[in-house]
């Protein structure tokens, strides 16, 4: 008999301890780019039970009220019962966020955009594929989806007994690659403790995950398993531990590419863990709208204090249509990599943007906020330059 090929990736919900962190932490970038659109801001969280530690390195020309952020973040998640594994009226908040270093910030604050230099050293990645319409592996968006709609129907008052921390876990079938089939899922929520296990159960198999997969237009008769220790009460910090930067994968793309180790959360668009990731995101997904390639790795690294990239690496996985070589070429001729004008195309410092409201379910591909590093803009300037060889 021939062995499947499979691939399978996770999501976790806004009530994950790690993601409670990395909510806390965006939103205190938030509140310091609202205060101050040139602040630099790196901002960490711990959280357990009842007590959150919030460090880091943080330059605004306005103080911002750390604790009051915590709360309502905490609040807004629904984490307002003890037993739920956090109440937020009753948490130790402690802060412990200190300015930045005078020598980093030499290399990172100039008045020109174009001189700006990385924020750090290191190297981010993007990708892309065609096997969604939203350009984004197939296990990773439909992992996402499963903890978004639980968690909606749990905010809409639908899924009852469901309580904030969530994972989700799917498994496609590659075998076939013009008929991609859902192997399996898997999915953890927290309830309360008095549900019908057996309703629940059942709820979650027909309500979202087959809702979902019809949503998609995929098979209904994968394999499933649901809470499978049993019961899933003890949730939320109380249950783990919480730290910011832990999810990396899930932010990304469920492991399907490279991953640089930087986190996003917590940091401004100065850090090139950050849009330097971003960045590497729109190169990847506007050549594969061009047509160069069906799938298409990029990589940037930066040296703190340069302002520009030490170096750009594309890997098409054989699915490109020329070669790669020239599609290096076509990276410099039109995508700008400099932080300073990563950050001024896509409006990274405008106080409108709420980088908490992409802290959950993926910085990529999502159909649910118009981001810039999204958008499909420089296709026809690639196609353009295509025409012309």
């Amino acid at each position: 008999m021939k062995e499947k090929i499979l691939f399978t990736s996770e999501s976790v919900s806004e009530g994950h301890p790690d993601k409670v962190c990395d909510q806390i932490s965006d939103a205190v970038l938030d509140a310091c780019l609202k205060a101050d659109e040139n602040a630099h801001v790196a901002c960490e969280c711990f959280a357990t039970t009842d007590y959150f530690l919030v460090g880091g390195e943080i330059t605004c020309s306005k103080p911002i009220n750390v604790k009051r952020i915590v709360k309502k973040v905490l609040k807004g998640i629904g984490y307002d019962k003890v037993e739920y594994g956090c109440d937020y009226h009753k948490i130790k908040i402690v802060d412990k966020i200190k300015q930045q270093s005078g020598d980093i910030n030499m290399g990172v604050n100039q008045t020109r955009p174009e001189d700006l230099g990385a924020g750090d050293q290191g190297m981010m990645f993007g990708y892309a594929t065609n096997e969604t319409k939203g350009l984004m592996p197939l296990p990773i968006v439909l992992a996402h989806k499963l903890v978004r709609e639980a968690s909606e129907q749990r905010r809409a008052g639908i899924f009852k007994g469901a309580r904030p921390d969530m994972k989700s876990q799917v498994t496609i079938d590659y075998t076939d690659p013009n008929h991609l089939r859902i192997d399996n899922i898997l999915m953890s929520v927290q309830h309360d403790p008095d549900v019908n296990l057996d309703e629940f159960k059942k709820y979650i198999h027909e309500e979202i995950m087959v809702k979902v997969a019809r949503s998609f237009g995929f098979n209904e008769d994968f394999e499933y398993l649901i809470n499978p220790t049993g019961r899933f009460v003890l949730g939320g910090p109380a249950g783990d531990t919480g730290l910011t930067g832990r999810k990396i994968i899930v932010d990304t793309y469920g492991g399907s590419a490279h991953h640089g180790g930087g986190a996003f959360s917590g940091k401004d668009p100065s850090k090139v863990d950050r849009s330097g990731a971003y960045m590497a995101r729109y190169i990847a997904k506007n050549l594969v709208s061009a047509g160069v390639a069906d799938r298409c790795e990029v990589q940037l690294a930066y040296a703190i204090g340069v302002n520009h990239p030490l170096s750009i690496a594309v890997e098409t996985f054989g699915t490109n249509k020329i070669p790669n070589e020239r599609i290096l070429e076509i990276i410099n001729q039109v995508f700008d990599c400099r932080p300073g004008m990563i950050i001024k195309n896509f409006s990274l410092k405008n106080p409108s943007f709420k980088y908490q409201a992409i802290s959950n379910y993926g910085h990529f591909g999502r159909p649910d906020v118009k981001l810039p590093w999204e958008k499909t803009d420089k296709v026809k300037e690639i196609k353009l330059l295509l025409t012309k060889e």
